[in-house]
């Protein structure tokens, strides 16, 4: 026995469970066994993780045996059902649905903004947060740390792997449609075009933007904008914030991209917030316009960190900067603060 902790991998065969096996490869090999759970009907298959082969069991109570940590990368309602159940059987959880995310016995954890959070769990469950969210918190929790955050205002532009495999497909599908066209050049033709074949989308996605992700919620909002809203407040520990949010899909296959107005409590300058965004841990600065300089999907796609482009003061308030962030939506937005999250809490079983 050398005392390193036993991983659960619970969604091992999706596409961020995908990610999260490159990933494990990829880090320090801090675990003992790592299992991998799926649904049944994907019992049986053969992943490969540290260069092993590792058969995945089906998802089941027993599964959990002698699991120290679970990490769960599955639907809302899967996790919603078995997520206690794992943590029943002993297992820290890290959930990376949106099941427990709002739940106040249940901490959401950014490791580089707030990692003492995942140490007070009272139900065994720790929550990642959104893609969407995640894919500018790390360097919006940078700035607050030292200019105090008052406000946000945000407009995503999410890739189609944000609705899963599906999303990924059914764009692939659309560009074969319009490839080689004339398409998009009068009303409705893209969408003649394409026909029913829209997906998860509620309109092509194929040479357009969708201002939409997510589901209707109250007073027109979408599901997608009010969880960076929610999930930025609980994060940075401001329950007031004042956050306005319009998410749009665009025809990017990975990695969600975000431009950000935020508000402080002070004046602020460009050359500080370059230092704190050129020092941040997870956060990489590519700024400088003049040549051409400034993240975009991709070639941030495939990559851990957020990356952050043209930084400049708000024209009409000192007080406010301007940013654009890119992350990888299945890297840092799923599976990689999931595993950093699992990698905190294997850290207390090693007595580190």
């Amino acid at each position: 026995m050398t005392g390193r902790p036993t991983l659960a991998v619970v969604g091992a065969t999706g596409a961020v469970g995908t990610v999260m096996l490159q990933i494990l490869s990829q880090h320090a090999d801090i675990w003992g066994e790592i299992r991998l759970i799926a649904s049944p009907r994907s019992a049986g298959r053969k992943l490969t993780v540290r260069g092993e082969e590792v058969e995945v069991v089906a998802l089941s109570e027993e599964a959990f045996d002698g699991v120290d940590i679970a990490m769960f990368d599955v639907p809302d309602e899967v996790s919603a059902q078995w997520a206690p159940v794992a943590a029943a059987k002993g297992a820290v959880v890290v959930d990376n649905s949106a099941a427990f995310r709002m739940d106040p016995d249940v901490p959401l954890v950014v490791p580089e903004v707030n990692p003492h959070a995942a140490r007070v769990r009272p139900r065994g469950i720790i929550a990642n947060p959104n893609c969407t969210t995640l894919s500018m918190i790390v360097a919006v929790g940078a700035l607050h740390a030292e200019f105090g955050l008052r406000e946000l205002v945000v407009s995503s532009y999410q890739a189609v792997s944000g609705a899963g495999r599906a999303g990924i497909d059914t764009l692939r599908q659309q560009l074969k449609l319009v490839a080689g066209t004339e398409l998009g050049t009068s009303p409705g033709d893209v969408r003649r075009a394409v026909g029913d074949a829209t997906g998860p989308f509620p309109e092509p996605v194929a040479l357009n933007v969708v201002p939409w992700a997510g589901s209707l919620r109250d007073d027109g909002w979408s599901s997608e904008e009010m969880k960076v809203r929610d999930e930025s407040r609980k994060i940075l520990g401001l329950p007031e914030l004042k956050v306005a949010a319009t998410c749009v899909r665009v025809p990017v296959v990975t990695t969600h991209s975000l431009t950000v107005h935020a508000r402080f409590e002070g004046e602020v300058t460009v050359d500080r917030a370059r230092e704190i965004l050129a020092t941040a841990p997870g956060v990489v600065l590519f700024d400088d316009p003049a040549a051409g300089e400034f993240p975009t999907p991709a070639d941030v796609v495939g990559t851990d960190p957020t990356w952050v482009g043209r930084v400049r003061r708000a024209l009409d308030d000192p007080t406010a900067l301007e940013l654009f962030v890119c992350g990888d939506n299945l890297r840092k937005g799923a599976a990689l603060n999931t595993a950093q999250i699992a990698e905190l809490v294997a850290a207390e079983f090693m007595g580190a």
